[in-house]
């Protein structure tokens, strides 16, 4: 068999325009199938695909080592690197996310390099007729950081606008006899669970695990919008500012409000992941408010003990003659968002054990986490001139889009009018720098 090459979505010698059927809403849509979509590093990466219920034929493809490693380098430079935090003025003024033409550019390269001809082919031939299919990515290491939904077949379409996208968690989680699974169907009216920029012991709010969201204001959107859930929300708070920046929200009271049952859990903070090149996946941290003297598998920092995908694992393995596993201790609900610093950075290992991979073994059956660090509207505001406050939305959006019947429909219609404020308005508040950091992980 001669793989294809990747290619542009258009079949050969016939350029299509931006269809006239193409959705902008899921629902004005028919009901699509579902493609599966693995890829794998060998030199080259080797890509498959297969429709659920062979809806359209499979294939694989090869795409060329020096290709993809130029477009990932030019993708590289355009997203904030945590190990190079001096560059943020850079990635957030001049890099190719915030430039519209690089943008579009970067997008296009993308989508040439990235997605197999015979695979775009199917694309283009479904959005003609209308179909929105459902595309399940399962990317290798070195493709972890690539926003699917951003890429151009065309340079007037993106792939959100022709497909849901969704990345596949690690088939050794998912199908792993000790996982239980909670549905949302099950528990959809139990409580939310919400850890809203904590405060990180021995590290004062502007410092580097400090605030993100800045001074806590009743009138600030994301107060607004966590206070209209009321008593289902935990923790309680008469005041809406008593939501954040909480001293008490460490891993006991975590591992005590989810054992009692919860329908999502929605964290907003501070996430240390270790680089690729390590290997160790599981070291990458979540920062709650655990001061050093608590018992963790994390080196202690300050005066702080992080909370550690290796202990979300194993619990107190090795720590207690009883031990408790990790699943035991916090029992994820359906819907886990980690609105972090590249929390979903464990799907660039070539063993993704880190938070994502944790969560969903823990029972989660959907995970939104990021690809890259996200810059703050402190950032946002020092940067660049406006007004908005840009993270703050996007928490909203992902903690709305959690709260639907259609998370991920839902969240792919918020970025597609990010998509549309950025064409209407190219400025770096609109840009994909921070809306196309967001993927959801399925099981």
């Amino acid at each position: 068999m001669n793989p294809q090459p990747a290619a542009a979505a258009q079949p050969p010698n016939r350029r299509p325009n931006k269809p006239d059927t193409a959705p902008t809403d899921p629902a004005a849509t028919a009901a699509g199938p579902t493609a599966f979509i693995r890829m794998a590093d060998a030199g080259d990466v080797y890509v498959s695909w297969l429709w659920a219920d062979d809806a359209l034929a499979r294939g694989v493809a090869v795409l060329p080592r020096d290709e993809v490693r130029e477009v990932l380098r030019t993708l590289g430079d355009a997203v904030p690197d945590p190990a190079r935090p001096e560059d943020l003025r850079r990635v957030m003024t001049e890099g190719a996310l915030v430039d519209p033409a690089a943008e579009s550019a970067l997008a296009q390269a993308l989508s040439r390099t990235l997605l197999p001809y015979g695979l775009a082919v199917q694309l283009y031939e479904l959005s003609q007729r209308g179909v929105r299919p459902h595309l399940r990515i399962q990317p290798s290491p070195r493709l972890a950081q690539v926003p699917w939904e951003i890429l151009a077949p065309d340079p007037e379409i993106r792939l959100l606008d022709i497909a849901d996208v969704s990345l596949l968690a690690p088939a050794s989680v998912v199908r792993s006899p000790e996982r239980i699974v909670h549905s949302w169907n099950d528990t959809r009216d139990l409580p939310v669970v919400a850890v809203l920029d904590p405060r990180v012991p021995g590290f004062r709010a502007d410092s580097e695990l400090g605030s993100v969201l800045g001074r806590p204001s009743p009138e600030s959107q994301v107060a607004q919008h966590f206070s209209r859930y009321g008593p289902r929300l935990v923790p309680l708070a008469a005041d809406p500012v008593e939501l954040f920046r909480r001293a008490d929200t460490d891993r006991d009271w975590l591992s005590a409000v989810l054992r009692q049952g919860a329908s999502r859990l929605v964290y907003v903070g501070h996430v240390t992941a270790p680089a690729p090149e390590s290997g160790q996946s599981e070291h990458a941290e979540l920062h709650l408010s655990c001061t050093a003297d608590t018992r963790g598998f994390a080196a202690t920092n300050r005066t702080h003990r992080p909370l550690s995908a290796k202990d979300l694992l194993l619990g107190t393995h090795s720590l207690d003659p009883s031990p408790i596993p990790g699943r035991d201790l916090w029992p994820m609900p359906s819907r886990v968002a980690l609105i972090a610093c590249e929390s979903g950075g464990d799907l660039r290992f070539t063993e993704a054990l880190g938070l994502t991979t944790a969560a969903m073994a823990a029972g989660a059956e959907l995970v939104t986490a990021t690809r890259w660090p996200l810059p703050t509207d402190h950032a946002f505001h020092t940067l660049t001139p406006t007004t908005t406050y840009p993270l703050q939305s996007a928490i909203c959006a992902v903690d709305t889009a959690h709260d639907s019947p259609t998370p991920i429909p839902t969240l792919l219609t918020w970025q597609r009018s990010r998509l549309a404020a950025w064409r209407d308005a190219p400025i770096p508040e609109n840009s994909p720098l921070l809306w196309a950091a967001f993927a959801t992980v399925t099981g």
